[in-house]
């Protein structure tokens, strides 16, 4: 239930200012444009409901709220209100008349999972404030009319529930997925196409120029501003409701065909009873996608049997009785253990609790994405491993083999199985599988707060 602005305004002590700032500047705002010629009629416009109190508290509060970095003007989410108190009558004249200019978008490029790396433009965060209010306005619009088998990016829909719906269509006998991936999704989306959907729905002109000058807005990378005519780089609020109108018109499409499917984001999985059908479907997909001018990547696209592809990091096994259950994904696993290798490696040069504070963390929020997979073994067998690692990082912080005799014994360890470890000192794999759980035991490790991955 949508709160009153009087309360959203005392939210936080942020938030508090915000209303303040906006309270200030509105009201002088508001004379003028009533006794401007030519507006009347003009308070029925999305542009008017963009920048209404409520909706702009509401947009500060969630910039507030996803705090992140500056945009190339340096200006910090702390500094907003600031800004906004001296500026916000003339951006907000601006936005009215459709005249506002957003600022070119900083690149930042982050390591990709699988390797490569991955484009990434941050607004500043006054154009972050802005598209917030944007989107606040739009995504009610257009949410309602956005396919049942999307998911990603839309309120009250998880990717759990994308996964539990992928679940269900393979225990329907639908063996086989088209797994589709899009090549550079978000750097290829066509500008024109984009707003050809957009006008479909959007009467305000205001609004189809400011989401205009949005998708045309450069991309200042090396000192350099860098004219961009397709893409929508991910950063902004804006990008993932602009992904989905564009993709919707797939979602329609595989609806009046009858096709089994879910879809994420650009991520899209289509179930099918057989691999020929499959393919028929795939050399369909290609078509389909060429119209919106976009490109399946063949290279990390396929037609295969379910149990044998990964969705947003799960798969599926048949348990006995052809039962379909969930389970991690082997490659996230393997990068699951590499980052464990990270945090714990030997030569971190932390304390033992200190290594255990960041790896709560990391595992903490591993668990609660990864809390339904349906296979306890396997991470029960992960959950050994990641102890045996912290009781390998504990003898290697001992070092010696006079201190690791001497922490033994005071543990309780009986002096024939203390010496035995402590010759071998520098062993320090092999030694931490050698009775230690006993002295240090897993409760050890869950009172340093590492979660276990199996309740």
């Amino acid at each position: 239930m949508p709160q009153k602005p009087k309360q959203l305004g005392r939210a936080n002590g942020a938030s508090g200012e915000a209303a303040s700032v906006v309270r200030r500047v509105e009201a002088p705002l508001a004379k003028r444009e009533t006794e401007r010629p030519g507006m009347q009629g003009a308070a029925t416009g999305l542009m008017e409901k963009v920048v209404e109190r409520p909706n702009l508290l509401a947009a500060l509060k969630r910039v507030r709220e996803n705090k992140g970095s500056p945009g190339i003007d340096g200006m910090t989410v702390k500094e907003l209100p600031a800004f906004l108190e001296v500026r916000w009558p003339r951006l907000r004249e601006e936005l009215i008349a459709g005249r506002y200019q957003p600022q070119p978008v900083k690149r930042v490029m982050i390591p990709k999972p699988g390797g490569g790396e991955r484009e990434l433009g941050i607004p500043t965060v006054l154009d972050r404030f802005i598209q917030q209010a944007l989107l606040q306005v739009l995504q009610p619009c257009f949410d309602p009319t956005f396919s049942e088998a999307s998911y990603g990016f839309r309120p009250g829909r998880r990717a759990h529930d994308a996964v539990c719906r992928a679940q269900g269509y393979v225990q329907d006998g639908r063996r086989f997925v088209v797994d589709i991936d899009l090549e550079k999704f978000f750097d290829r989306v066509n500008h024109d196409v984009l707003m050809g959907r957009l006008a479909k729905r959007i009467a305000d002109r205001r609004v189809l120029g400011l989401v205009r000058r949005y998708l045309d807005a450069g991309v200042l990378a090396d000192g350099v501003v860098i004219e961009r005519h397709e893409g929508t780089p991910q950063g902004g609020p804006l990008s993932p409701l602009l992904a989905n109108v564009l993709l919707d018109e797939v979602d329609k499409e595989l609806e009046r065909r009858g096709h089994a499917f879910v879809r994420y984001a650009d991520d899209l999985n289509i179930y099918v009873r057989s691999k020929r059908a499959g393919e028929r479907v795939m050399e369909a997909m290609r078509r389909l996608y060429a119209r919106l001018k976009l490109h399946v990547n063949e290279a990390k696209s396929a037609v295969a049997r379910a149990t044998e592809r990964k969705f947003l990091g799960f798969s599926f096994w048949i348990a006995p009785g052809r039962k379909i259950k969930r389970r991690v994904a082997t490659e996230t696993l393997k990068r699951l253990k590499e980052r464990v290798r990270t945090l714990t490696r030997r030569s971190v040069g932390k304390s033992l609790a200190a290594v255990c504070e960041d790896l709560s963390a990391y595992l903490a929020g591993w668990k609660a994405y990864f809390r339904i997979a349906e296979t306890p073994r396997v991470l029960a067998g992960v959950d050994k491993w990641v102890r045996h690692r912290l009781r390998a990082l504990q003898l290697k912080h001992w070092k010696r083999g006079t201190v690791i005799y001497r922490e033994l014994r005071a543990r309780g360890m009986s002096e024939h199985a203390a010496r035995q470890v402590a010759a071998n000192g520098r062993r320090w794999w092999h030694n931490s599988t050698m009775a230690l759980h006993l002295v240090l035991p897993n409760k050890l490790f869950d009172d340093l707060g590492v979660p276990r991955l199996v309740a």
